[in-house]
């Protein structure tokens, strides 16, 4: 029983470590593109930017479904996959 609770702590422990990777890959993607100086109006950089925020914010409050959820949007009006 104890090994099965220990291999149930290292699988959530390890969840949450790649979910926070996703996120810091999803907000450098977004970051390259704005730097990259996007094809968006300026109301949609405006928006892309604060989505970004946000979604930093859920991930430093180690919210990471959500902060991947809020980074996905910014990343589709940037036209990014």
């Amino acid at each position: 029983m104890k090994r099965l609770l220990l291999a149930a702590a290292v699988m959530i422990a390890m969840t949450g470590t790649a979910l926070a990777e996703q996120c810091s890959r999803l907000m450098a993607q977004i970051d390259a593109a704005m730097t990259a100086g996007p094809n968006i109006s300026p109301e949609q950089q405006a928006e892309v930017m604060k989505l970004r925020s946000q979604g930093e914010a859920r991930h430093a409050a180690g919210r990471h479904a959500e902060a991947e959820v809020i980074l996905a949007s910014a990343k589709e009006i940037l036209g990014l996959k």
